[in-house]
């Protein structure tokens, strides 16, 4: 599957970063349900449920890459365009045998009805 170039960089971060710092991952934070509360003769105040804190973020972004690691990830990205250049080659080809094809029986059939 194509994945676009900036979700690619991303996942390249993403293990350094710990998953609860990402808050599209969680947008929504649930409260626990409250729980029926028995009669009393005194009436206490009445308590709402705690919400939890909201995620931490980093202080500041990871280290850019080293040399080594920047060439040995562009490497791989390089591989992998490659096998997708010849996925879509592959491709076209038999899209071009099958146009070919059609080509030919549309020429063969319009000649066959010619001669009525």
């Amino acid at each position: 599957m194509f994945w676009p170039r900036y979700w690619r960089r991303l996942m390249r971060y993403m293990p350094l970063l710990p998953p609860y710092s990402y808050p599209y991952m969680y947008p929504y934070q649930y409260s626990p349900p409250p729980q029926p509360q028995q009669v009393q003769q005194t009436q206490a105040p009445q308590q709402y449920p705690a919400y939890p804190p909201p995620p931490p973020y980093p202080p500041y972004p990871p280290p850019p890459p080293t040399p080594e690691e920047e060439l040995e990830m562009l490497e791989e990205y390089k591989k992998e365009l490659e096998e997708d250049l010849k996925d879509l080659q592959e491709e076209l080809r038999s899209v071009e045998e099958r146009i070919k094809e059609l080509k030919e029986m549309l020429s063969k059939s319009s000649q066959g009805s010619s001669g009525f």
